[in-house]
């Protein structure tokens, strides 16, 4: 397995889109800032920003802010809060040459003029790539609330920083940290789910945290061995909750123990569906599980492989796992099923779930589906506004569909594979390809395409939108793009690998 482009699906992926998440919810401290992969707790990729730029041309610097490089490959983020921009990236953009060899890397850059401000780095768990792939960096989109920031590292950690680095001093309680000059990180507390938990991650841990109330939820990355037939750890979690504050661990949940396909690399939504607070995980069995938020016991259980599917690695195979995150829109769940791209297009589902009910919801939760030739395998997350859901699959089409029913409205081909999520905003879709191309369309249920840039490299994540600015992570550079400003042409990248 070659996972080089697959992380970027799911970090972002898997997408990778964040922005502000403003809005209140039960359960949630209002007025409170807060970024996240898919902008909400719901994880739909939709933002309330107008005056983005509809057009752009980085060889001349039309309607771009500025641009900075981050690694080789960056699959994580961008995240913008606070006057800052947040990615996760690999060790190649060797910003401390006192920190070399292959790492993963958290950055922070100022979202005013894109100058480098500090980064976080962890070296490369010791078995390889059975447990961290080489060179894919920090694959998990960070969290941030108020000055707290939170990922899992490429080492199967979750890990806290304070969103100003060492700048401002050593806040503690942890003063241990590798390197202290001002361009470095400020560590508050990392948990090991590998040494706590007996967690085996597959090729790496990505999962793109929440913080809720107090909790902090996140998927562990569980999965198969080299060989992929065994399961190291199958009473290890897939689902864990740890108290945001401290790092102490506060449930678990082995759903689904060893029925794990792969690997296990969803991101974890959060909502109140008729009153009651749930968390909703995607399993790496092909089902969906959704969970008290207080105490991770089970609520429902949706099967997202129809019956008669089974799993076989490569483009034969009929049953997925799940590695998008689920939206949660008007109490329904919605959610695509796919496996690692390197294993080919296949067969996919895609599905509308009754998030209110309880047990095994698999007939009874049905609400839509749409599957076979008509929606292939995808590691994208939905995006879903004005009544109309708009989803990719990684054979690269780009389908808008009535979020209610189903209904087919129109069908985009990109002619490229589709790693990231669309994006909906200021009344247009915005979705990167592998061919680094992003291509613009008016959102609603009328195919109307405005336009495709080119950004050099592949576009794996989700752009996202902040004060006016479009936010666009390419494969090794950050892109800032302001509509009616005139920056710096991108030039060629020259890349010499950080690994030893």
């Amino acid at each position: 397995m070659n996972p080089t482009k697959f992380w970027t699906a799911l970090a972002g992926l898997a997408g990778l889109a964040a922005a502000a998440g403003l809005a209140a919810r039960p359960g949630v401290a209002a007025g409170v800032e807060r970024a996240m992969f898919g902008n909400t707790f719901d994880r739909n990729m939709v933002s309330p920003e107008t005056g983005l730029p509809a057009e752009w041309d980085i060889k001349t610097g039309k309607n771009v802010k500025w641009w900075a490089d981050v690694g080789s490959q960056a699959y994580a983020g961008p995240v913008v809060i606070g006057g800052k921009v947040f990615v996760g990236t690999n060790n190649d953009g060797l910003r401390n040459p006192k920190l070399t060899r292959d790492r993963g890397v958290v950055m922070a850059f100022r979202a005013g003029d894109g100058s480098f401000l500090w980064q976080m780095t962890h070296e490369k768990l010791p078995a390889g790539r059975v447990n961290d792939w080489p060179q894919q960096g920090v694959c998990s989109t960070p969290y941030v609330e108020g000055k707290r920031l939170y990922y899992t590292s490429n080492r199967a950690t979750l890990v806290s920083l304070d969103t100003e680095g060492l700048a401002d001093g050593n806040d503690g309680p942890f003063t241990g940290e590798e390197t202290r000059d001002p361009t470095d990180a400020d560590l508050v507390w990392e948990f090991d789910m590998m040494k706590e938990l007996d967690v085996f991650p597959h090729n790496l841990a990505v999962s793109s945290p929440l913080v809720v109330d107090g909790l902090l939820f996140a998927t562990t990355g569980n999965g198969v061995d080299e060989g992929h037939i065994n399961i190291p750890s199958p009473e290890a979690p897939s689902f864990v909750a740890l108290d945001a504050t401290t790092g102490s661990l506060v449930w678990e949940s082995n759903l689904p123990g060893d029925r794990i396909f792969h690997g296990t690399w969803s991101n974890p939504t959060y909502g109140v569906v008729k009153g009651r607070p749930q968390v909703i995980f995607p399993g790496g069995d092909g089902w969906v599980y959704g969970l008290h938020a207080k105490t991770g016991a089970l609520i429902w259980k949706f099967n997202a492989n129809p019956p008669g599917s089974k799993y076989v690695l490569g483009g034969r195979g009929t049953a997925n796992e799940i590695i998008a995150t689920a939206v949660l829109h008007d109490d329904k769940v919605y959610v695509g099923v796919g496996q690692d791209p390197e294993h080919g297009e296949g067969v996919g589902n895609l599905w509308c779930i009754d998030a209110g009910l309880e047990g095994d919801v698999t007939e009874s939760g049905r609400i839509w589906h749409r599957g076979g030739t008509d929606f292939r395998r995808t590691i994208s997350t939905v995006a879903i506004h004005d009544g109309v859901l708009y989803a990719a699959d990684l054979s690269g089409f780009l389908y808008a569909l009535d979020a209610k029913t189903g209904q087919h409205f129109w069908t985009h081909d990109t002619l490229a594979a589709i790693w990231g999520s669309p994006f909906v905003a200021d009344g247009r879709v915005y979705l990167g390809d592998e061919d680094g191309d992003v291509v613009v369309l008016k959102a609603g249920r009328t195919l109307q395409v405005l336009g495709e840039y080119n950004m050099g490299v592949s576009v794996y994540s989700t752009p996202v939108a902040r004060d006016g600015v479009l936010y666009v992570l390419a494969r090794n550079r950050l892109f800032a793009l302001e509509q009616g400003v005139q920056g710096p042409p991108a030039t060629p990248r020259r890349i010499d690998s950080a690994q030893e």
